[in-house]
């Protein structure tokens, strides 16, 4: 174990992924499908190495994962923004702005930044497209294990017949980030390609820590972590929600998804117009908030239909004091004309 890393993974944490996808997303595969990486990044840059082509052209949500839109932007591939509303990624609209992209990067159970599902009408439309041009579509299901409405969603990846969908996990929400370990389980015809890939890269993530993931997950430590954590993470939920509205009233539009531990709020338009949020976000940041502005996670953060509100995490919320505390000076920094933030 303390000899350079097996760039697919660790073998036995490769079988309890692909136990635990069974079990828990209706994700039937083999080990063998399993590669373990060091996070999302680097799962997207193994994906693309190994199956995309210079100049393709890829469906990105609008808005999207801020992060993933940086980074796939570097890498060469084209990004066309495919609008988003209640049921997810609009797939007629996206077909009409490229029938031809070779790959989808979607976030069917928590949508990225507005927390919506993905409708079942949209997941077969989706699928479907994907199987006429030929498209892959990269599935980052970045936080399904905490939804507090109902069992877990299936994932995508479980309405697949034609072997389309690239599924992406990560063990950095429901543990704790600086383990970087994410895995991606990829069709059984790309194993080949995206091992050879992968052994290039030489980029296996340290064995030991795999190891350890591996023994929390057969001992049943996993299990009862998720379910311990997705009752408090409810809980916090809530108090974070009720604090908002004690603090903005009608100012801010909370629209709670059923599931993830971040959510976005929208502000209402005031007397002068919409509210700018990257401002109110800087002093925020200032104030020591972690939030972001909501625009910016659109291609064009200042066109007329971009939403204005902030994204916002609540796990690390203590109690109803603190969350009322941070409410207060959220408010505050939206108010700064008359309350110094």
């Amino acid at each position: 174990m303390l000899a350079y890393p097996d760039p697919a993974g660790y073998r036995p944490l490769r079988e309890h992924i692909a136990t635990y996808l069974g079990l828990s997303r209706g994700v039937t595969c083999l080990p063998e499908q399993v590669f373990v990486t060091g996070g999302y990044r680097a799962t997207l840059e193994l994906v693309l190495r190994s199956l995309a082509r210079p100049n393709d052209r890829v469906w990105f949500e609008d808005p999207g994962y801020l992060f993933a839109r940086g980074f796939l932007a570097e890498t060469g591939v084209q990004l066309v923004p495919v609008p988003v509303d209640g049921e997810g990624i609009d797939v007629e609209r996206g077909t009409l702005l490229d029938a031809e992209a070779r790959f989808a990067v979607v976030t069917p159970s928590h949508q990225s930044p507005l927390g919506h599902t993905l409708s079942l009408a949209r997941r077969m439309a989706l699928l479907d497209s994907a199987e006429k041009a030929s498209r892959w579509i990269i599935e980052d299901d970045y936080d399904s294990e905490f939804r507090y409405l109902g069992r877990p969603l299936p994932a995508l990846k479980s309405l697949d017949r034609r072997d389309r969908v690239i599924y992406c996990g990560t063990f950095s929400k429901v543990m704790f980030p600086g383990l970087r370990l994410a895995y991606v389980v990829v069709p059984e015809r790309a194993v080949e390609r995206v091992g050879r890939v992968a052994h290039s890269m030489n980029a296996g993530s340290p064995t030991l820590l795999q190891a350890a993931v591996a023994d929390f997950i057969e001992q049943g430590h996993f299990a009862r972590h998720l379910k311990r954590m997705r009752a408090l993470y409810g809980e916090r939920r809530v108090l974070v929600v009720h604090a908002l509205e004690q603090a903005f009233g009608e100012r801010l539009i909370v629209d709670l998804p059923p599931g993830g531990i971040q959510f976005a709020v929208q502000f209402a338009e005031g007397p002068d117009g919409p509210v700018d949020d990257v401002a109110v976000a800087a002093r925020a940041r200032e104030a020591g908030l972690a939030v972001l502005p909501l625009s910016i996670w659109y291609a064009n953060g200042r066109a007329r239909r971009t939403l204005r509100g902030l994204v916002m995490g609540f796990a690390n919320i203590a109690d109803a004091r603190e969350a009322g505390r941070l409410a207060r000076t959220l408010r505050a920094c939206l108010e700064y004309g008359t309350t110094p933030c």
